[in-house]
């Protein structure tokens, strides 16, 4: 029973999200507010993986998220929505349901190899130069898709919304909720398991100590472009949920603003903690929510929370600790064991 803990526990949450949503018990806001959640927790999950497993400082992650975005909304529409541009779609609408997450995935695809053209000439380099690469990779993607005029250019791209009402008339369900739910188990169960591999701990090694790492011949450079493809690659998938959840995108959707959101939830819970990532996903999106009747001075209100989260507890909310890393009982739920330690040798007779 202890082994399906785990499973059984997301299956119940699955069933009472969606549940809920399907049978219109959660109100059409509400049920935003929980995408914009998942959205959230997969673009924090996915930056933690280089800022905070790796050590590194990426900063222009809403980059790799409008690849992501606008790759499988051109798909999808191309395929299954009726378009001015595009046309009639390409394929009938039952098959929406069963290629909408390749869709997702050639999005994060695409992602993975900007990502790829970004790490290669900035981690020949040393230092804060990730940052100021992955800078200007977030403005020249904005600037790439203000001047492609067939995706909209500055206007920007919709479609998105007929392309979710084909999935839901063939079967009547919340298939964003439904989508978005499964993108955050997926997303957190990837980064999870890379960093716990064997492979995984070079990543942990390079944060400790790069030179150390090399001499103990871990392939630093491999493992950085690796981790920050994969990286770059889920926020891509996180930027094509975002684009079917709303229906319409545009170009100032991701600017460095959506990046130092990022950023902030990263720092708030934790670096290199997966729970913390989702925490702080959580709470910043309800802090945004909260904060919206303020408008523009909620960006004044949010930085001095930060300020004041850095003067009195600079490594966020749960450090680079676990949940059950605090509360201990939880590692036999999450089936966590300890390492043994060999206390006694027995002794080699000759």
């Amino acid at each position: 029973m202890n082994k399906l803990a785990v499973p059984l526990f997301v299956a119940m949450l699955f069933v009472i999200i969606v549940g809920g949503s399907w049978s219109g018990s959660i109100p059409p806001y509400p049920e935003l507010i929980l995408l914009y959640i998942g959205i959230n927790i997969i673009l924090t999950v996915s930056l933690n993986l280089v800022n905070g497993y790796m050590g590194e400082f990426s900063c222009g992650h809403a980059g790799f998220m409008a690849v992501g975005a606008y790759v499988s909304s051109v798909i999808t529409v191309l395929l299954f929505a009726q378009d001015d541009v595009f046309g009639a779609p390409l394929l009938p609408a039952w098959s929406s349901i069963l290629l909408f997450p390749v869709a997702l995935f050639i999005g994060g695809l695409a992602a993975a190899i900007v990502g790829l053209l970004a790490a290669v000439p900035s981690f020949k380099t040393r230092g804060d130069y990730l940052a100021i690469v992955t800078l200007a990779v977030n403005y020249i993607v904005k600037s790439a898709i203000e001047n492609i005029d067939i995706i909209g250019g500055p206007r920007g791209f919709m479609g998105m919304k007929k392309v979710t009402n084909a999935m839901e008339s063939v079967v009547d369900a919340p298939w964003m909720v439904i989508w978005t739910f499964l993108g955050v188990v997926v997303t957190i169960l990837v980064v999870r398991n890379f960093v716990a591999s064997t492979y995984g701990k070079g990543v942990v090694a390079i944060r400790d100590d790069e030179v150390a790492a090399e001499i103990m011949s871990v392939n630093t450079k491999g493992m950085k472009i690796i981790a920050f493809m994969l990286s770059s690659g889920l926020a891509g998938v996180a930027g094509g949920l975002f684009a079917h959840v709303l229906g319409y995108i545009n170009p100032g959707s991701f600017t460095i603003m959506k990046s130092t959101e990022v950023l902030v939830m990263i720092y708030l819970g934790g670096m290199g903690s997966l729970t913390g990532s989702c925490m702080s996903a959580v709470m910043f999106t309800l802090m945004l929510e909260g904060l919206r009747p303020l408008q523009v001075w909620k960006w004044v209100v949010i930085p001095l929370i930060l300020i004041l989260l850095m003067l009195f507890r600079p490594e966020g909310i749960m450090g680079n600790k676990e949940i059950y890393d605090v509360i201990p009982q939880l590692k036999r739920f999450f089936r966590i064991r300890e390492r043994e330690e060999v206390e006694s040798y027995v002794p080699v007779s000759n």
